[in-house]
């Protein structure tokens, strides 16, 4: 994709410039990361809008925390991966249920 790494912006260790990056509907234009769940089945993809997080108008990083080797909580996807998203908690069968993101749709959480 001829995306050009730049030095490391805290606390996040990928970091790419922006001018080597296009825009599309569902954010920075790079690889979409697929989480996939047990059975294989069931994935949600995360989009670049959600992976990516632009430190300043020349740099974009992966919008990704190492834990490290010894981390204090079970986060693995924060919130800024769930913007855009819906998701319904079904806690009377202690489900979680999703959709890809909004964006797909040019939607967003403030306009449906």
């Amino acid at each position: 994709m001829k995306i050009k790494s730049v030095d490391a912006v805290a606390p996040f260790r990928a970091c790419f410039s922006s001018s080597t990056i296009s825009a599309t509907a569902t954010g920075p234009s790079v690889p979409i990361i697929e989480l996939v769940l047990r059975g294989n089945d069931v994935s949600w993809k995360i989009y670049g809008a959600n992976s990516m997080f632009a430190v300043n108008k020349n740099v974009i990083c992966l919008a990704f925390v190492d834990g490290g080797s010894s981390p204090r909580t079970s986060t693995i996807v924060g919130a800024y991966q769930l913007e855009d998203n819906l998701l319904e908690f079904d806690l009377v069968s202690s489900q979680l249920r999703f959709g890809s993101s909004l964006l797909v749709q040019n939607k967003t959480c403030s306009r449906l």
